[in-house]
């Protein structure tokens, strides 16, 4: 540790450090009043959250073309003549203008909060919507999706953030778990309504989410931690004693908050190239690494052309879509539960392994009909392979890595570092949209291998 020692501890080590000091601090003056670590949920606390899910649900209907792409591509394709290669574009758009706006999602979440943050992305995820509803074409259409990616690179970083720092320690994970719940309940439900309503409708219903956090987000506070970072102290208390209760004590929290942030202040600003220094080295590995592995697995373009895919196997889209949307609920519950009893890392593997099997049935499936084998039963593979690779999917890729890289920087760094990790996921899933499209039609079982 230098330049003051626990600076420059990321929020996951100074966690686990506080954890035994936490328990001896608990239940003040016989449990009268309660150690901010470990008090009670609050109201407060619960409608702060439940708002913030409101941009894990706009994720959910957006993030990855997970919720929209897949059931509005035959309908988009029919009303405005769109070629594949043009439907490419559109689909990989949005991952471009994440990629834009992930750039500078860490640095606008220093500046204007992480709520301000929020609450942009939202304003940019309405537009987009409304665009797309309208759209007439295939320039109005792109532009709209373009919008949406600069929410979706925003918000995406800036809704874990904002869990973590507004949670106490010893329910931090399962709320974060929950944001990746709620996103797969907006994918659920998007990929449902698609089956039933038009393309332009189901835009204007995406807009519901996003117009409700917008009016929502001026009733929660702001985050203590950027509170105190500004220099607004008085706030910073007000605002941690709504969170935790009026019986609770938060005189140690907002010590520690304190503390830790006038360290952090007397550091030399971080420029983005201070991020290639050695002592930084595990902390950008891992949270790049993580969001590499996140893309590159295949999973957003996979979800984007499920519907495609289950046609080439000559099976109903509308079933396997559905299918598909119904099994990542359950899965996201299990992570829920899974988060903070296995440990990251045991999802995180378990999950590559179960995605990796589920590709090579699928692979296997493509191989036999191009053989003219099994015809019969090469359908239900797929369909068995591609919800199986799902619903893996949401266990552990999907979320875990974004819950990481909110707390594995250390505070000098969480911006810029936020922002790479952010980019990096981004433009790899832009490469992997665009290319999937054509690789599919090359050789589905290539594709899937």
């Amino acid at each position: 540790m230098e330049n003051g020692g626990h600076a420059t501890i990321p929020l996951l080590e100074e966690e686990r450090a506080g954890n035994f000091s936490n328990r001896e601090n608990n239940n003040i003056n016989g449990g009268c009043i309660t150690h901010s670590d470990s008090s009670s949920i609050t109201i407060v606390l619960i409608f702060s959250v439940a708002v913030v899910f409101c941009g894990s649900f706009t994720l959910g209907c957006i993030d990855l073309q997970l919720g929209y792409s897949s059931p509005a591509e035959s309908g988009i394709m029919d009303d405005l003549g769109l070629s594949a290669a043009e439907y490419s574009v559109f689909s990989s758009i949005m991952t471009l203008g994440a990629t834009i706006s992930g750039v500078v999602s860490g640095k606008t979440a220093d500046v204007i909060s992480s709520r301000g943050s929020m609450w942009l992305s939202e304003v940019f995820s309405s537009v987009g919507w409304l665009a797309i509803a309208f759209a007439q074409s295939s320039w109005c259409l792109d532009l709209g999706r373009l919008i949406n990616g600069l929410g979706v690179g925003l918000i995406s970083y800036t809704v874990p953030m904002y869990i973590s720092e507004i949670t106490p320690k010893n329910v931090r994970g399962a709320f974060a778990s929950a944001h990746m719940l709620v996103l797969c309940c907006g994918f659920a439900m998007t990929f449902m309504l698609g089956n039933i309503v038009t393309w332009r409708i189901l835009a204007l219903i995406g807009t519901v989410p996003c117009i409700l956090h917008i009016l929502c987000m001026f009733f929660i506070p702001e985050s203590p931690r950027w509170l105190a970072k500004a220099g607004r102290g008085k706030d910073l208390e007000v605002a941690l004693q709504r969170l935790r209760g009026e019986n609770t004590d938060i005189s140690q929290e907002s010590a520690e908050i304190r503390d830790y942030t006038e360290i952090c202040q007397r550091l030399s600003a971080t420029k983005f190239l201070d991020l290639f220094q050695q002592k930084y080295a595990y902390s950008l590995i891992v949270g790049v690494g993580l969001m590499l592995l996140q893309q590159l697995v295949g999973a957003s373009a996979i979800s984007c052309y499920t519907s495609s895919i289950f046609e080439l196997a000559n099976f109903s889209s509308t079933f396997g879509t559905t299918t598909i949307a119904l099994i990542q609920i359950p899965a996201a519950v299990i992570s829920v539960f899974l988060a903070d009893r296995s440990g990251r890392r045991p999802l995180l593997i378990v999950s590559a392994i179960g995605m990796c099997l589920s590709c090579v049935i699928v692979g296997i499936a493509f191989l036999l009909e191009d053989l003219d084998e099994w015809k019969e039963i090469t359908p239900i593979m797929i369909l068995i392979g591609i919800v199986a690779y799902s619903a893996i999917y949401s266990v552990g890729i999907r979320g875990v890595p974004w819950i990481i890289i909110s707390e594995i920087y250390p505070v000098n760094i969480k911006g810029v570092g936020g922002s790479l990790a952010t980019f990096a996921v981004w433009f790899s899933s832009t490469v992997v949209i665009y290319a999937f499209n054509f690789m599919i039609d090359w050789s589905p079982a290539a594709s899937m291998t």
